[in-house]
């Protein structure tokens, strides 16, 4: 799939926003991609999944588990690990640090692959790695729907690719424009759920 491709998916699931949003990581933005507004739709998500398979695979070649952050990683990294054939698993928080739960296991001769839906600053990507460092096998990369921050986001020197690369504006609170800090915020994403 091509650049535009992903973002037509995204605007066709009315999941490309506008407005003044609050992000995972604090920071504020015009612009916010709703992904649970694709990952309703099944044919959708397997579209953009197998995309990134594809992708992953021309990259990292193969690819045993895939590891996703809770909650907005889980659909993307299932679905991207059924088309390359590997185990889904996934980190959640345990206070307050991303642990591997429920019985999941990583083997010492596993290449892992973590899959992320979108990629601001890199922050949940960077938590899981570091969760599933402490067990055997190895990171071979990550994969992500849609890098918002150009390429910029601090991955922990694990090799990248996404579907889409873009810059979308971000900002801290005492740095807004004047037009965005004229619009009321809003939290849409899922970092504030209840623990």
């Amino acid at each position: 799939m091509t650049h535009d491709e992903v973002l037509d998916e995204f605007r066709a699931a009315g999941a490309l926003l506008t407005g003044h949003f609050i992000l995972t990581s604090g920071r504020r933005s015009p612009v916010f991609l709703q992904k649970m507004f694709v990952f309703q739709d099944p044919a959708r998500t397997e579209k953009l999944c197998k995309a990134l398979a594809d992708k992953v695979k021309a990259e990292f070649g193969r690819i045993d588990v895939v590891v996703s952050p809770a909650v907005g990683g889980i659909v993307p990294g299932y679905e991207t690990a059924r088309h390359l054939g590997a185990r889904a698993i996934f980190v959640e928080r345990e206070a307050g640090q991303f642990q591997l739960r429920r019985g999941f296991e990583i083997k010492p001769d596993d290449r892992v692959l973590v899959v992320e839906d979108i990629i601001t600053t890199g922050l949940s990507l960077r938590e899981t790695i570091t969760a599933i460092k402490e067990h055997p096998g190895k990171v071979v990369g990550a994969a992500c729907l849609i890098d918002r921050s150009g390429g910029k986001a601090d991955l922990g020197g694990v090799p990248h690719v996404a579907l889409a690369t873009m810059v979308i504006p971000d900002y801290a609170v005492d740095e807004l424009p004047a037009d965005l800090a004229a619009i009321p915020a809003i939290k849409p994403g899922s970092r504030g759920l209840a623990k």
